[in-house]
Formats: structure tokens, C-alpha cells, sequence
């Protein structure tokens, strides 16, 4: 099975008119989801926000179905939450966590993730520690297996990390946890509709995602997966009427289910164009989506590489549709601004993001362009045009 390209540009409003290699950002939307998002936005306005929501609420229940497909799970160990870093923070603040005990990480960790870790370490006496990586630049598995003793109750892995094209070995990271009892979070933000992620092979305990990004989403729509039988041993730091209910007795009772983890008010327009973006994603392939992907940000890697004074940053044995590169005598930000102006759309990655990253490399900031499926070979050749043209 391949991506048919063409049907996929004709899909994706604006694909014709900008070279939108932002995807680690936000990807553009597919039409079906554009239309999902708006059709609910209309019917809200013409007979009431809570009329709508009982009236499609069949739509909003589908997308816990559609997201449990597309990453292997079940439905109810599938929260929908506003973004990727509320999923992280209620699973993480859920441990109980105290002094000795040990949050082990890796050096591709993103900025959301450790300042919390840190929060908490400097709180409870716990400490974070960073695993050395292998020759690869990905985390040593071997070192990470070793480390795993009766002191650490948290591995933080981010399978694809935000500032470069680095797949991380995260199946192997599952199986190192699942031996040594000791729960993984993955950070599947870059990773979920780029490639298959099924939480049940790579063996994570929980798995916070976007749906902004590669999974061509709304923003401010993102989901938590917690394993069935973890979830009842983690409680919420937030609970609100719709994660517990309040007892006749002034008690609360927590719902069993990934649920608890979420909070009565939600964009319903948003929750339903999630499924469709999941149901979209899965209608195209995630193989064939990988195969594509990876293949387009190969040939941008060479051909990026092939221009004098481009140096192009991307570690891992594996690598993803995320390409970062950097041009002599040119601030990031001027490289970013000038390529916007040709049409064409990248970001900029800063230290700040991936200080433990960053800093080991000597790296202030690099510019990242993101393929996705949709994007063709013109679109390439507008970046690596413009980047020559400086």
C-alpha cells in the first residue's frame, strides 16, 4: 500500500498555494476534519452548545474508539484532554513520588516534560537522572537496563523528539521497563501519524499525543492512554465533576476508567475533528505514511547536506519526517523568516526546548523542517531553492 499523493493534496486546503514543511508545528488539516470542526461549530450556533453536544453525541464518542484504533488500545484507557502537555502533566503528577526514588530520562527530553520532573524532584527529594546515549545519539538501552533498580518508578522517553529527526528505540525501552516492573511514559507527540504506534508492542504504561501535529488534528485537541490496570492506582492531581462524582455522604468516588483523567468542559467542534483526523490517518496507512515520510526527509537531508555552509543536525539509527540543519553566517531566525517569505513554512527549534540535548552539542538553535505525506517533491525544492538563494 502507498499514499496516493494526489488525492491527498487535493485533501489538504493550501497545499497548492504554500510549501508547508511545519508538520512537528502543526500540519495542515484534511478537508474531512476542516469540515467536521466547522459543521459542529454551525450546528452549536444554530440550537445551543449543550443541544449540540446530546445531538452529535455519538460523533464525540467515536473518537475515543478512532483514537484507541490508531495506537492499539482500548477505549476506555483513552482520556481526550486539551493538548499533549495536559495529557503528560496529569499522568506524571498522578505518581506518588518521594525522597530516594528516581525519574529516569533521556537527553532528547523536551523542556514541558523536564521542568515538571524538576518540580517535583525539588519538592520530594527525588531525583531525575539522565541516561547516557549510545553512539547513535538515541538512548543507550543497555546502560538504561542497568539502571533500573528497586529506586527508579518512572522511565520518561519521547519517541520522536521535537528538535531533530531521531527515532527513539522506544519497543526496546518497553520491554527493559516491562522486566524490571517500572512503568514508561512516552511522549508520542511527534510520533503518532507519522508511524504506527501501538502501545501494546512498544509496551508503555502510559502515552501522552497532539493531534495538531503529524496526526493533522484541531489544535488544542490532544489524549492520554494509562494502561486498564494502572489506572485506578494513579489518582488525578485535578478532579472535577466529570472525573469523580460527589457522594450522598460528602465522599467522592473516582471513575475507573482513563476518563478520570479528563475535565467536564472540552471544544465538542474539536473532540469530534480528532476522530476524523484519527479515522483519516488510519484510512491512509501508517506504513505507508511511514515509508513516505521517511523517504522525503532523506532526500531533503541530502539535499541539504549537498549545499555549501548547510550542516544538517539529525542523530539516530532511525530517523523521522523531522530534518534540522543550520546555515554559516545566517541566525536561525533569519534563515526561518527569509524561507517564510518564499512561501515556504519551517520553525525554529531553541535550546531552551532541549537544553540537555542542545548544550551537550554546543547547539543554540536550528531551523526544522518537518514532511509530512501530502508534501511533494516541489515543495522541497522550494525549501532548498530558498535556502541556496542565501
Amino acid at each position: 500500500m502507498s499514499v496516493d499523493v494526489a488525492r491527498a493534496r487535493a485533501d489538504t486546503p493550501g497545499a497548492e498555494t504554500v510549501a508547508h514543511l511545519n508538520n512537528a508545528g502543526a500540519a495542515l488539516p484534511p478537508r474531512p476534519v476542516l469540515d467536521a470542526v466547522v459543521e459542529h461549530l454551525r450546528r452549536e450556533a444554530a440550537i445551543g452548545g449543550y443541544e449540540a453536544a446530546a445531538e452529535r453525541q455519538d460523533r464525540a464518542e467515536h473518537t475515543y474508539d478512532a483514537v484507541a484504533r490508531l495506537i492499539g488500545a482500548e477505549r476506555d484507557e483513552v482520556a481526550i484532554v486539551e493538548n499533549a502537555t495536559r495529557a503528560w502533566d496529569m499522568a506524571f503528577y498522578s505518581l506518588r513520588l518521594q525522597a530516594g526514588d528516581r525519574i529516569l530520562t533521556t537527553n532528547a527530553e523536551y523542556a514541558s516534560n523536564y521542568i515538571p520532573m524538576r518540580q517535583v524532584a525539588d519538592r520530594t527529594g527525588a531525583a531525575v537522572v539522565v541516561v547516557p546515549d549510545d553512539e547513535h545519539g538515541q538512548v543507550d538501552v543497555d546502560r538504561l537496563t542497568a539502571m533500573l533498580d528497586e529506586r527508579v518508578k518512572l522511565v520518561s522517553l519521547v519517541h520522536v523528539p521535537s528538535q531533530g529527526g531521531l527515532v527513539q528505540p522506544a519497543a526496546a525501552v518497553g520491554a527493559a521497563c516491562r522486566a524490571a516492573g517500572v512503568p514508561l511514559l512516552l511522549d508520542a507527540c511527534q510520533s503518532v501519524g507519522q508511524m504506527p504506534v501501538d502501545v501494546g508492542e512498544i509496551g508503555c504504561d502510559m502515552l501522552s499525543a497532539t493531534g495538531r501535529k503529524f496526526l493533522r488534528g484541531p489544535r488544542g485537541t490532544g489524549f492520554l492512554y494509562v494502561r486498564r490496570g494502572l489506572i485506578e492506582s494513579l489518582e488525578p492531581p485535578l478532579l472535577d465533576l466529570h472525573a469523580a462524582e460527589w457522594q450522598p455522604d460528602g465522599s467522592y468516588r473516582i471513575r475507573p476508567d482513563a476518563r478520570r483523567f479528563e475535565n467536564w468542559e472540552c471544544n465538542v467542534a474539536t473532540k469530534i475533528g480528532l476522530g476524523v483526523a484519527a479515522d483519516y490517518a488510519l484510512g491512509v496507512g501508517l506504513e505507508a505514511i511511514r515509508e513516505r515520510v521517511r523517504a522525503l526527509a532523506g532526500e531533503l537531508r541530502e539535499r541539504l547536506a549537498a549545499l555549501p555552509g548547510v550542516t544538517v543536525h539529525d542523530l539516530g539509527a532511525e530517523r523521522s519526517a523531522i530534518v534540522t540543519f543550520a546555515v554559516d553566517g545566517h541566525p536561525t531566525a533569519e534563515v526561518v523568516a527569509a524561507l517564510r517569505e518564499r512561501g515556504v513554512n519551517t520553525s525554529l527549534s531553541p535550546a531552551a526546548y532541549a537544553r540537555l540535548d542542545f548544550g551537550r552539542r554546543g547547539l543554540a538553535d536550528l531551523v526544522r523542517a518537518s514532511v509530512h505525506y501530502y508534501n511533494d517533491l516541489g515543495d522541497l525544492d522550494r525549501l532548498v531553492d530558498a535556502v541556496e538563494a542565501l
